[in-house]
């Protein structure tokens, strides 16, 4: 079956020269690397949802920063979170010489993928054996196409996931790539995995060629959708009953709004009732949730509910995760730069500074009249007040360019690791939140 494969992946150009090693060999771990931010970019599965997000690390490049060092600051940095960064898929870029790290034995084998790298021309059998040893954690094993190294087909019979970047690659490549992993399927199917897709005609012919996962800037491009979403009926609705319910209205004429869209209604309660808030008794109307939940609650949930939308294409999807990420972000950033203060106003900065792009109106426009507090409106329209430093780093994180991370981060006082332990923190209540909609 490996003479197969190599037959099959035959007459490709020579790979860049690799250093030579005999063995996978253990070295001493190398210094940290500063001021490293944490890059989180979403990963889409055929049906054009969101099946998981692809970490890096991202930092000011020196010459004396080895692949290894910069490993296993990620792979410290996912360790170092107590959060459930791995509710959904997770796919974390690694290099063959870094396989014998310790830091991947202590990874959380459920729903994490390593994406490997050969990057060293070595013994294939010590790769073997620990791609054995990986997969008996738990861990899925993927493998960067690299017809040419001595492991490639060993360790591609081995492996969950085969991984091609669509970027380096032409039409031709995408389609062979392919036909040779599908070819060489024996026992267990191995996924595609298309990483640094750059544009919708490359998503779709990846899709064409029965890719499984769709990676890169891509989902950026894509139009957006032909509706406008200020004059959605259950949209208007729920920016009706978060004005009532930061104002001064009566839960009665709350009540009463609620009967003009049942099915609204229902699905409110549905999701309040979901796992995602963690409540002790079930909610049966949203008086009694007033009351078990506050105002405060209530309106974070109602505002997350705004970002749902049925049957999400690409645009969906990048929005909401960045509104839900914004918002939790800001919420946990806060809990040490606000100390002792409620947070939910911080959540809802983060969350709103995405409604101008929901609604496709100026912000000031978009707010309207919502009762908010003066510091969530002066950051989200005049970018000033006490919460304008986070919700610049909130924004930073989403956009992700290293310079303006560094700099927003500096400028509200958080070093790189409070950063990174957010967003992860972030990311997994994100993930379960969007597990529980439609």
């Amino acid at each position: 079956m490996f003479e197969s494969l190599r037959k099959l992946f035959s007459g490709d150009p020579a790979p860049a020269k690799m250093a030579k090693s005999s063995s996978l060999t253990s070295a001493p771990l190398e210094p940290a690397l500063p001021d490293a931010f944490l890059q989180r970019e979403v990963v889409f599965d055929r049906r054009n949802r969101l099946a998981g997000h692809l970490f890096s690390l991202q930092f000011h490049y020196e010459p004396s920063h080895s692949r290894r060092q910069c490993d296993q600051a990620l792979l410290d940095t996912l360790n170092a979170s107590t959060d459930a960064w791995n509710t959904g898929q997770v796919f974390i870029p690694i290099a063959a010489r870094s396989l014998n790290l310790p830091a991947i034995d202590r990874l959380r084998p459920a729903n994490t993928a390593l994406l490997i790298d050969l990057d060293v021309d070595c013994d294939p059998q010590p790769l073997v054996s620990r791609f054995d040893e990986l997969h008996g954690r738990g861990l899925r094993l993927g493998l960067f196409r690299n017809p040419r190294h001595p492991a490639f087909a060993a360790l591609i019979a081995r492996s969950d996931l085969a991984a091609l970047n669509v970027a380096a690659s032409d039409g031709i490549t995408v389609r062979d790539f392919s036909a040779a992993i599908r070819a060489g399927e024996k026992q267990k199917p191995v996924l595609l995995f298309g990483s640094d897709i750059e544009t919708l005609d490359d998503h779709r012919l990846c899709h064409q060629w029965h890719f499984e996962y769709f990676h890169g800037p891509f989902a950026a491009s894509a139009p957006p959708r032909k509706e406008d979403a200020g004059s959605d009926p259950n949209k208007v609705l729920l920016l009706h009953l978060m004005r009532l319910v930061q104002g001064d209205a009566e839960n009665a004429e709350i009540a009463e709004a609620m009967k003009q869209d049942p099915l609204l209604a229902f699905r409110i309660l549905r999701y309040l009732n979901s796992p995602a808030l963690g409540l002790n008794h079930p909610i049966d109307s949203l008086s009694q949730a007033l009351i078990i939940l506050g105002r405060q609650r209530l309106t974070r949930w109602l505002a997350v509910l705004l970002f749902s939308v049925r049957e999400p294409d690409f645009g969906d999807w990048l929005l909401v995760e960045s509104a839900l990420t914004r918002g939790r972000l800001m919420e946990v950033l806060g809990e040490s730069c606000f100390p002792g203060q409620a947070t939910d106003s911080l959540f809802l900065t983060g969350i709103f500074s995405c409604l101008d792009r929901l609604l496709r109106r100026p912000m000031a426009e978009a707010l309207g009249d919502m009762p908010l507090a003066p510091g969530v409106r002066d950051a989200l329209i005049a970018r000033s007040g006490p919460y304008a430093p986070l919700l610049a780093v909130a924004e930073a994180a989403d956009a992700f360019h290293l310079t303006a991370m560094a700099d927003t981060a500096a400028t509200a006082g958080i070093d790189a690791t409070r950063v990174n332990r957010a967003l992860l923190a972030a990311t997994a209540w994100a993930s379960e939140v969007t597990e529980h909609w439609e």
